[in-house]
């Protein structure tokens, strides 16, 4: 549970702690040091991509190339369906002996109908995935983490996160960084 507290009319609830870097090397240590801590609700915070942080931060590979294959072959099978339907069954028109059906003719329309379902579910499945639209987020509230899109790297933990503890998270995050780390509430 949260703990909860009430300035000034409004009720807040911790969010959790960040942690500030001033180099890569020391973010990457970092990283490393609170995903072999065991934590599982949190992330790292740069102003630009820094490679291997994923593996430092023990980042599993995404889903979403499944959900794009899964997308295009719906938009295959979905062109192919279509032009049968239309032309072979609800409106069958015989032209100089011709088949109804044909797949050669109708490859053009599979196609652009596969890219358009895999696009389609590209975008929807990224924004599910990251939990996007979110307009607002707790760290937005440090004045610290303003830093983050230009020269400063930063190190979040929820206080959701089932090893969260005030004082072990609060040493294990000031031993990597060594400097304060900083309280981040949240709006209840």
């Amino acid at each position: 549970m949260k703990d909860q507290t009430t300035t000034g009319g409004e009720s807040t609830v911790l969010y959790g702690y960040l942690a500030q870097f001033d180099k890569v090397d020391e973010l990457l240590v970092g990283a490393a040091r609170v995903r072999d801590a065991g934590y599982t609700r949190w992330d790292a915070h740069t102003p630009f991509v820094i490679h291997g942080l994923d593996a430092a931060m023990g980042v599993k590979k995404t889903i979403l190339p499944y959900i794009v294959f899964a997308g295009g072959l719906t938009g295959t099978t979905a062109g192919i369906l279509l032009q049968w339907w239309t032309n072979a069954v609800d409106y069958p028109f015989l032209i100089s002996g011709k088949p109804l059906f044909s797949l050669p003719a109708n490859i053009p329309v599979a196609f652009e109908t596969t890219i358009l379902f895999a696009a389609l579910s590209a975008l929807v499945g990224m924004l599910a995935l990251n939990g996007l639209p979110r307009l607002y987020h707790p760290l937005f509230r440090s004045r610290a983490f303003k830093r983050a899109t230009d020269d400063h790297f930063f190190i979040s933990i929820e206080a959701e996160d089932p090893l969260f503890d005030r004082e072990s998270t609060r040493k294990l995050l000031e031993s990597i960084s060594g400097r304060p780390v900083e309280e981040v509430e949240d709006e209840v």
